[in-house]
């Protein structure tokens, strides 16, 4: 077995591109602050049972894509596959429901799916998602579609297309599902293994299969919209009314019926070029399913990878992290010392400051200093520890001006 190589569909995050997965999370935290949604953060594994029940064991994600094991007391456990589930349980679990409502919450997680790596797709994978609880109104819809949107807008992804559509509730969702099984009879034998299996169960999971024969055959199904209950159609409508209400553009596109069963009424997906970055709608039913009270709910996830692999291709430059504020080049044992102790009250002055750990001599410091992209360097000696000042030198203009150590903090702009 190789162990210095990370199992297949997993990456490693290198320090030289951490400022990116920094400025999307912080920016992420940003955007759900101003829409009043608080971050909540829970386990990495949760009971089988409850992304069986969850997400449904007709999907391919529960079928297929699940890291599941027994732990040691003989469990059957799962690395969360998704985000919703987990927060939902957690609702439950720490009655979040007896809070005031709406309960507003966002999330940043890894999630674990066992599927062929392939462009922006892993094994191991990020999300930023938001879930809000309490609120069966479409505004609350239109509000996590708007929050999406405010958010890669503020990222710099422009070229975006919201696609959205109702998949209605238990009750109309019986006549679709039974004008579907007529629609595909004829063609039964034309299924993947997988759809046949579906056809029975869930038919509702053919139209979003990705094998070629069962996939040419959607194009001539019944669509959802035309089986809504009235009170689904009029939700659809008043999403659609929210929508236009904030100037949001979207196409309403009757394939969307997204991969996990615990949607109902809305979905939608927002696409940027050939990748769909971020997709998600209602979910009225799961919080009743997975053993808590009824409860109607919306959400999004967000996959990082996937965005940031957008981002690079659209030509959006992530803005690169702030560099060291100084440098300290010491030239002896004695101003080794005594830069230790300037860059420790610098650092605790918020200050960034960095020194050398090598016994480099003065060119190797320099040199050192500017691939660092330092901002100022400082050079102490003999003469500079004598006098308790030193000349600071700005990288970018080269100008140098003499401050006494007692001073560098305040030089610098550091806190008093």
């Amino acid at each position: 077995m190789i162990i210095t190589t990370s199992p297949k569909g997993t990456e490693d995050l290198l320090p030289q591109d951490s400022y990116k997965w920094q400025y999307l999370e912080k920016s992420f935290k940003e955007i759900a602050d101003l829409y009043n949604y608080k971050e909540v953060r829970v386990p990495t594994f949760e009971h089988t049972e409850l992304f069986e029940r969850g997400v449904g064991d007709t999907t391919d994600v529960v079928e297929k894509q699940m890291y599941t094991f027994l732990d040691k007391g003989g469990r059957s456990v799962t690395l969360r596959p998704e985000g919703t589930a987990s927060v939902a349980r957690s609702f439950i679990q720490n009655s979040l429901y007896a809070l005031p409502m709406p309960m507003k919450m966002f999330y940043n997680i890894a999630c674990f799916r066992y599927e062929n790596k392939q462009k922006g797709r892993l094994r191991e994978f990020h999300q930023f998602g938001v879930e809000a609880f309490g609120a069966k109104n479409p505004t609350m819809d239109a509000e996590v579609v708007s929050l999406a949107l405010t958010f890669l807008d503020k990222v710099g992804l422009k070229d975006l297309s919201v696609n959205i559509n109702s998949i209605g509730c238990p009750t109309c969702r019986k006549a679709y599902s039974d004008a579907l099984k007529e629609y595909f009879r004829p063609h039964f034998d034309t299924l993947c293994s997988d759809c046949k299996g579906r056809f029975e169960r869930n038919p509702l999971r053919i139209i979003d299969c990705k094998v070629p024969t069962c996939h040419e055959l959607v194009d001539g199904a019944p669509t959802i919209l035309d089986y809504l209950c009235d009170e689904c159609r009029e939700h659809f409508e008043g999403f659609r009314a929210c929508l236009d209400g904030m100037g949001i553009k979207y196409t309403v596109d009757p394939g969307i019926v997204r991969g996990l069963d615990y949607y109902t009424k809305t979905v939608f997906e927002i696409i940027s070029g050939d990748f769909t970055v971020c997709g998600g709608g209602r979910y009225d039913g799961l919080v009743g399913e997975i053993g808590g009270k009824d409860c109607p709910a919306v959400g999004f996830g967000l996959g990082i990878e996937r965005l940031l692999l957008r981002l690079e291709e659209t030509g959006v430059e992530i803005p690169a992290a702030a560099p060291v504020k100084l440098y300290i080049a010491p030239l002896g044992e004695r101003a080794v010392t005594e830069a230790q102790s300037l860059v420790y009250s610098l650092r605790r002055a918020g200050v960034s400051a960095d020194t050398d750990h090598f016994g480099r001599g003065l060119r190797a410091s320099m040199k050192y200093a500017d691939k660092l992209g330092a901002e100022y360097t400082m050079v102490i000696g003999d003469n500079e520890l004598d006098e308790r000042a030193a000349k600071v030198k700005n990288m970018a203009t080269g100008a140098e001006e003499s401050v006494g150590f007692d001073k560098l903090a305040e030089y610098l702009g550091g806190q008093n």
